[in-house]
């Protein structure tokens, strides 16, 4: 599975809504619940959004939904800061992410 932590600040106008399209995007992830993606959204204090994206091959079954399409429109306007993006590797996981070896349900 292939990791990327993305970043970016929202402005205080903004963040509101950012957390209302995340949230859209969670359901429909719920209602399609592809096995290939694992996403987790952190909202911080400081009006910065951390996403964690997990994905086998490709990252399309997040990305070509309707509701991430959405959030992804108009992403430049509501952000107060570049968006940073970085691969990562999981070097410790306690209950927070499904392992790797877990079987995911269908």
């Amino acid at each position: 599975m292939t990791y990327n932590l993305i970043r970016y600040g929202v402005k205080d106008a903004n963040i509101a809504e950012n957390r209302a399209l995340v949230e859209k995007v969670f359901e429909a992830l719920d209602e399609t619940q592809p096995r290939s993606v694992r996403y987790l959204v952190l909202e911080l204090d400081t009006g910065e959004f951390v996403h964690v994206v997990g994905y086998d091959k490709d990252s399309s079954a997040l990305t070509e939904l309707d509701a991430f399409k959405v959030f992804g429109a108009d992403h430049a306007a509501r952000r107060s800061t570049p968006l940073v993006r970085s691969p990562a590797k999981i070097v410790g996981n306690y209950r927070m992410l499904a392992q790797v070896d877990e079987a995911v349900p269908a």
